[in-house]
């Protein structure tokens, strides 16, 4: 057994078989002498059910999943090239796909007796998108050994949009008149558009920051849910263990007692009958001790 092989048995697992396989993985491996390995499995993180959900496309679903990253890679072709009509084609397909898959994702999360919140079912697509817009994030989506969810904070480059080259105006039309300055209202209608361009350009950016830090709030908001969300499920199984354990020494407790009252009873009976034996013995000893008296007392026997 290596780290790969533990990860793929311990990451297809449902969250609440996790640790005590990952435990008994890591016992195997100490016992195998193998201290390292032991300390690494030991480290594998306990997936959230959007982690566990999206592994369980990777083995269920590969072609499915295949088919939705393929997308996502000619995506990014698409970006590099800068090729505005393939990114609007690939844009919707990936939209069909990413709605394809994540409806799969839930639809056996729901069979499996975990239904996805709300939340959850956003966490989701949330990942579908990193794994489309980031090839690291593709393959570890394709390994199907995710912790938690994943997010992509930054942006897609956007297509090259140029400027519609303007046809040479017909002779004479566009000539000022020899009586019109060179400085008139056309240069002034270019600054001003030139101005509300540069406006626009600002706000553009100043939203695409703004984006920016919403998604990685958002992100981090999501990963601080998933967090506690684990938390929560293993508090929950912690519980229930105990639970179940406390019924348990509860019955083993009652039968003690059980137990015990009849000792107490046997013990009582014991005492009552040792002392009306030993004053029947002390009775007896005084009977004889007079009968071996009145035996001394009497005259020798004549011959």
């Amino acid at each position: 057994m290596d780290l790969d092989a533990a990860a793929d048995r311990l990451y297809g697992l449902a969250p609440g078989e996790f640790v005590a396989a990952r435990d008994a993985l890591a016992k195997e491996a100490k016992t195998a002498g193998d201290a390292a390995l032991a300390r690494q499995i030991s480290a594998l993180r306990r997936p959230t059910v959007v982690g566990w959900a999206v592994n369980q496309a990777a083995r269920r679903h590969p072609e499915e999943l295949d088919e939705f990253l393929d997308v996502g890679a000619r995506l990014r072709e698409a970006w590099r090239r800068q090729d505005a009509e393939a990114l609007a084609a690939l844009t919707q397909e990936r939209s069909a796909a990413t709605a394809r898959l994540a409806r799969l994702i839930r639809q056996d999360a729901e069979a499996d007796g975990q239904p996805l919140s709300g939340t959850a079912g956003t966490e989701i697509e949330q990942t579908l998108d990193a794994a489309v817009v980031d090839e690291t994030a593709s393959d570890q989506v394709r390994q199907g050994r995710l912790a938690r969810g994943l997010s992509y904070s930054g942006f897609a480059p956007a297509p090259v949009v140029r400027p519609v080259r303007a046809r040479p105006a017909e002779a004479g039309a566009g000539a000022p008149s020899s009586g019109r300055r060179a400085g008139g209202p056309p240069r002034e209608k270019a600054a001003k558009e030139r101005a509300a361009r540069e406006k626009a350009e600002r706000e553009r950016k100043e939203r695409e920051k703004a984006a920016a830090d919403a998604r990685n709030a958002a992100a981090e908001a999501g990963e601080g849910h998933s967090s506690w969300e684990a938390e929560l499920a293993e508090a929950v199984g912690e519980h229930d263990r105990l639970a179940d354990r406390v019924a348990e020494l509860s019955g083993e407790l009652a039968a003690a007692k059980d137990r015990q009252a009849v000792a107490r009873h046997r013990l009582d009976v014991a005492r009552r009958e040792e002392d009306r034996a030993r004053r029947a013995a002390e009775s007896a000893r005084l009977r004889a001790d007079r009968a071996e008296a009145a035996l001394r007392d009497l005259p020798p026997a004549e011959d």
